[in-house]
């Protein structure tokens, strides 16, 4: 009888978070459905990519909730509305494939659109195959922040440059785009491997807080002396960034946001001193200090975000390079909105970890399983990020007249086949299991991040279009 008593209050706990997600989603999907009896276009784009994002979301939310709880519940519903966000998602494939005449691989917009496709469909496989249930805890919300992007990039559909209308664009992308997506898994399984693998939580503290250090002075690049934070300008009518000339954008200053951002760089570097306080006075008191400022991190962080959304959505300042005053939006800084974001998640995710990593390790499976599915996912993404390099040198030849021309997005690219082929190589040859495997795919994915984005935005080069 006892037992009964104990047992009751986690079922209806279970029951709640299911009700109230559902809610939710029942909730904004009635509100679109207004909007669309307005308009009277039902099915289009834009409405199945909000449709994703909603079930993605709710699948997020669920996935946290089992994370936290292991409520079985929770992973049913979750992965009922993955495969739905996974439906819609497909149908937005599909439409814009029929709009645009050809795969949507030609821009960053199209790309992401078939990268979440592809991280939805991996994450279910590594669920219902491999047994790894909290997958979709990292890759959901990986999946809603690249649909949040797409919200924010240009999405209409222009003509194939000469240099694209080729059939092996088509191959390049596909075999880039399901390489990066199980790139993307391979790093989910190799945290949850260092989780399993008994690495101290102080690590993981020091680490997300790096993170979190870096996001920031990387925005803060753009921090003018007086407080002031640069962002690029904006032209609504042509819904594109304004250029002062060829490849030079034009930027406007938004008054007092730089102190913003240094305050939250301030903030977040606290755990990062106090864990080096920890270590280098032997004082472990000092670690639960840490803890406490992550916590004040992220309320920081957050109102960093919303002055940022506030501030930047769509205002207009002034420039230092140009009279009058200009106009900017979120759709010209995309990446700092997610970097800001993503400082977020990450502090969140720890913080996930130090109050429920007992209930985490008892749901994921052996770190000798961790590591072999690390291993099959690598050995599944190599061939293809082969293949996508060979067919992008013989593509070229045919463009450029030239198979290998060291543009920034080949030189990265070749580096990303190195990490992973060296992790092959060492695990092949050496033996390579354990932590130094899980580091190789983790430094992989990150360099395979900066590959797509980084080198996309910060460099130009050949692939300036893409």
């Amino acid at each position: 009888m006892a037992r009964a008593k104990a047992e009751q209050p986690q079922a209806a706990t279970g029951t709640t978070l299911i009700v109230l997600v559902g809610l939710g989603v029942a909730f904004l999907l009635f509100m679109a459905f207004l909007n669309v009896m307005k308009s009277g276009n039902l099915v289009n784009e834009e409405n199945l990519l909000y449709a994703a994002l909603i079930f993605y979301a709710g699948a997020g939310a669920l996935y946290l909730g089992f994370g936290v709880t292991g409520t079985d519940s929770y992973l049913k519903f979750a992965s009922l509305a993955t495969w739905i966000g996974l439906i819609a998602n497909t149908g937005a494939v599909a439409h814009r494939w029929y709009e645009a005449g050809h795969p949507p691989f030609a821009s960053v917009y199209e790309m992401l659109l078939s990268f979440v496709w592809t991280l939805a469909v991996l994450t279910l496989v590594a669920e219902k195959k491999y047994g790894v249930k909290v997958i979709g805890t990292v890759t959901m919300p990986v999946a809603i922040v690249g649909v949040v992007l797409m919200q924010l990039l240009r999405s209409d559909v222009h003509p194939l440059v000469p240099a694209l209308q080729s059939t092996w664009l088509h191959v390049h992308v596909t075999l880039a785009m399901l390489a990066y997506a199980a790139c993307a898994l391979s790093f989910a399984l190799a945290m949850m491997f260092l989780i399993q693998d008994k690495m101290e939580t102080e690590t993981f503290l020091a680490v997300t807080s790096l993170c979190s250090v870096v996001i920031y002075a990387g925005i803060l690049t753009r921090f003018e002396k007086w407080g002031g934070l640069n962002l690029i300008a904006w032209n609504a009518e042509e819904k594109s960034e304004v250029f002062l000339s060829k490849g030079v954008r034009l930027f406007v200053t938004v008054p007092d946001l730089g102190w913003v951002m240094v305050l939250a760089l301030l903030v977040v570097v606290t755990p990062l001193v106090f864990y080096g306080l920890a270590r280098l006075k032997k004082d472990d008191r000092f670690l639960a200090t840490a803890n406490r400022a992550v916590f004040v991190s992220i309320l920081i962080q957050v109102m960093a975000l919303v002055m940022f959304l506030l501030r930047a959505r769509d205002g207009r300042y002034g420039s230092l390079d140009a009279a009058g005053t200009f106009q900017t939006s979120l759709a010209a800084s995309p990446f700092l909105l997610s970097g800001l974001v993503g400082g977020i998640f990450i502090s969140l995710l720890y913080l996930l970890l130090l109050w429920r990593r007992p209930d985490l390790e008892r749901l994921l499976p052996s770190t000798d399983d961790l590591d072999r599915i690390t291993y099959k996912t690598i050995g599944i993404a190599f061939p293809l990020l082969t293949l996508m390099i060979a067919a992008g040198a013989y593509w070229a030849n045919q463009t450029w007249g030239s198979y290998w021309s060291w543009d920034p997005k080949e030189t990265w690219a070749a580096i990303t086949w190195l990490i992973y082929a060296a992790y092959l190589h060492m695990r092949v040859t050496r033996g390579m299991r354990g932590r130094v495997a899980a580091y190789f795919a983790i430094g992989g994915f990150v360099v395979v991040m900066f590959t797509f984005f980084g080198v996309t935005y910060l460099l130009s080069g050949l692939h300036a279009y893409a």
